[in-house]
């Protein structure tokens, strides 16, 4: 496969599952918000007998923030530590593959680009996965938000026929549970909890940087089981939320903003109801 960014690279690791059915896969931008924000696909890939996870990575990790023993580390080492820990990751989790774009991020936040939206085509047309997460529409990050618009173009490249079943934008700079419940896509991660954290464990440049990573995302996981329900105890140790983005790729005329600001008009609905009635 040739990619748009000739310095793209595929990583195959030793423990590798292939897919003998279902196969879910990430787009993503940076190192480590996969295994953030797709948990729920690289378990599935992990304990599904007929199932098996990829990874995309898009950009190339040369701006991660720094300290500690990586302080006075340069872009470029920078970036070559977190393809490392991808790497470490990918084969902890044993992904079918992982993707390094290997993209500068002003590439990627660039609406006009349109290379790395055909990158992603090329990787789904290969492994025609069942189900993709990508970044949420409604995330901070402005790279996160160039990689889920170029998903969901990629995505609508394709022959509808090709297209994957469940398309979902997911937690990591911006956390969803401020979204109605009628419009909540819910994932138990109950299972797998030493599984979680190794992966998140691998992301040492992180962790021991100055970001913990590790301990938020665990956090914003218990944090969303417990307060998921008010009026009952606990019925899952874990849980990360998604916005449903298949109605993006059943209707290409759909537009992008409308569908992502009609969730917030949904919300700004449901609370104005709510404190209405208290008044």
């Amino acid at each position: 496969m040739t990619f748009t960014n000739h310095s793209a690279k595929v990583y195959i690791p030793e423990t590798a599952k292939k897919s003998a059915g279902k196969t879910y896969l990430a787009l993503a931008a940076h190192q480590d918000d996969i295994e953030i924000m797709a948990a729920d696909g690289i378990l599935k890939g992990f304990y599904g007998a007929d199932c098996s996870f990829v990874a995309v990575v898009t950009a190339d990790g040369a701006g991660s923030a720094r300290d500690g023993r990586y302080k006075e580390y340069s872009d470029a080492e920078m970036a070559n530590v977190r393809k490392t820990e991808q790497i470490k990751a990918a084969f902890v989790g044993e992904y079918e593959a992982l993707y390094l774009l290997n993209y500068q991020s002003s590439a990627i936040k660039s609406a006009n680009n349109i290379s790395i939206a055909e990158d992603y085509a090329k990787i789904l047309k290969k492994h025609k996965p069942q189900t993709v997460y990508t970044h949420n529409l409604l995330d901070k990050h402005a790279t996160h938000l160039g990689v889920a618009v170029k998903a969901v173009k990629a995505i609508r490249s394709l022959p509808k026929k090709d297209r994957p079943l469940y398309f979902f934008g997911c937690e990591v700079w911006r956390n969803l549970d401020w979204l109605p419940d009628t419009e909540k896509v819910r994932f138990d991660l109950s299972a797998g909890e030493n599984m979680q954290a190794a992966l998140l464990g691998v992301f040492d440049s992180q962790i021991s940087g100055g970001k913990r990573y590790d301990l938020a995302t665990q956090g914003r996981r218990l944090a969303n089981a417990t307060y998921s329900e008010s009026h009952s105890v606990d019925e899952v140790k874990s849980m990360s939320y998604a916005l449903d983005l298949s109605p993006l790729i059943k209707d290409d005329t759909a537009d992008i903003a409308d569908f992502a600001m009609s969730k917030i008009e949904a919300f700004k609905k449901e609370a104005e109801e709510a404190l209405k009635k208290a008044l």
